[in-house]
């Protein structure tokens, strides 16, 4: 070979690299939301790469209940994608303990989310954070205007007043006053027990007295909810042992029932669904005056496969799922979700619009169950699902379920022993 065609050669090679290196980066997204492919595919992708010529992005979601296992598989066999959507708490921090998602504390949008907002993505200690929080849900009360204007009803504001509302729905007799069941039992806990119990063990500050082992789930704070929920039997309409969350959806968005107990997820369907105009209350404070308490509930997230091809492209869309760009893109077109950045966005939903102002009114927390306190058997979770139906439907007492509960705690829980 000639010293020419040397040179030829070595300029071809060199002419390939930077052209393989000027072309595109793709990054591909896993995902547990496959209902979200338009949104993506519409919205949000159209949006980021606009604004970053050269990273192209691929959302490719599996079925809600396969991502885990599915996700795992592709992370063992290194064939994961670049960025990986993360459900909240122990299932991400798991991943980030195996070495497959990245530390992103150094990402500096970081800082545009508050520490609850942080919490679910997460180590312990909170010296390092794994994903970057997308939305929250919120939880309250969705009610039936038309109902309520015929009534002559007011939004009520205190327990008193909600009580009182209730009573009038149900000596009318029009109206269920309340649509929830306790077959499914979850239900009775998330929208239910970790719906009103903020009130009384002041969102955070019980929350994390809990995990520290200074409060018991015997406490006062912690037992008064469920003497609550079992007042709320009277109001649930016949039936409502054997009701499934599907038959509540119905009852409500049919107009049977004036009240629902609510998470900020069913917006979408009951907007589509309910044929009345809808509003929303947030949960009701012992006495006039008292601070509100909400549970803003972190629910997904995103994080970077550690393993990933393409670190500073992923490190690039990262910062831009903190920015208010992308958090007003997200919340308008999934009303119910909530962006959890810092900056106010501007929704358009009039639902999701009152969900939202609670914030600026309220102190968020999280669901009581849902860091570090599940981890072991029994699941605190799981048994606080049982333990929220039987005190509605009034198997047993709120002291036998909040000893119940302390002793399955304390049994492999050392702050609780």
């Amino acid at each position: 070979m000639t010293r020419t065609t040397i040179g030829i050669a070595l300029l071809g090679t060199a002419l390939t690299a930077t052209g393989a290196f000027a072309q595109d980066v793709t990054l591909t997204i896993e995902s547990w939301r496959n209902d979200d492919l338009s949104l993506w595919q519409e919205k949000i992708i159209p949006a980021f790469e606009a604004e970053h010529p050269g990273i192209k992005l691929r959302f490719t979601p599996s079925a809600p209940a396969e991502y885990n296992a599915a996700l795992n598989s592709k992370l063992d066999a290194g064939s994961a994608g670049d960025l990986i959507t993360c459900r909240p708490f122990d299932a991400s921090l798991a991943l980030y303990e195996a070495g497959h998602l990245a530390d992103l504390s150094d990402i500096e949008a970081m800082s545009n989310f508050s520490d609850v907002a942080k919490s679910a993505w997460q180590t312990d200690d909170g010296s390092a954070a794994f994903c970057v929080p997308m939305a929250s849900v919120i939880h309250g009360f969705i009610y039936n205007k038309d109902a309520f204007a015929e009534l002559g009803l007011e939004v009520p504001t205190t327990e008193a007043e909600f009580f009182a509302v209730l009573d009038t729905i149900k000596e009318d007799g029009n109206y269920i006053p309340m649509a929830m069941g306790t077959n499914d039992q979850w239900e009775a806990a998330t929208m239910g027990y970790n719906n009103i119990g903020p009130t009384y063990w002041k969102g955070e500050e019980g929350r994390l007295a809990l995990i520290s082992g200074e409060q018991k789930l015997t406490d006062e704070q912690w037992v008064a909810p469920y003497a609550t929920l079992a007042r709320w039997r009277d109001y649930l309409g016949d039936g409502f042992e054997a009701q499934t969350y599907p038959d509540s959806q119905n009852i409500f968005t049919l107009g049977r029932a004036a009240i629902y107990p609510a998470g900020s997820w069913e917006i979408p369907g009951f907007n589509e669904q309910a044929d009345f105009e809808m509003g929303a209350f947030k949960p009701p404070v012992m006495e006039a005056g008292d601070t509100c308490y909400i549970s803003d509930h972190t629910d997904i997230g995103i994080g970077m496969n550690a393993a990933s091809n393409h670190p500073e492209a992923a490190r690039t869309f990262l910062a831009w799922v903190a920015s208010p760009e992308f958090a007003t893109i997200f919340g308008n077109a999934l009303p119910g979700f909530f962006p959890l950045s810092d900056t106010p966005v501007e929704l358009e939903d009039p639902l999701a619009q009152q969900f939202a102002s609670w914030r600026a009114d309220c102190e968020s927390t999280i669901r009581s169950t849902y860091q570090i306190l599940s981890r072991g058997t029994p699941n605190l979770e799981n048994e606080t699902w049982g333990a929220a139906a039987a005190a509605i439907k009034g198997t047993s007492t709120p002291e036998e379920l909040g000893a119940s509960l302390q002793e399955g705690l304390a049994s492999w829980y050392a702050p609780q022993q």
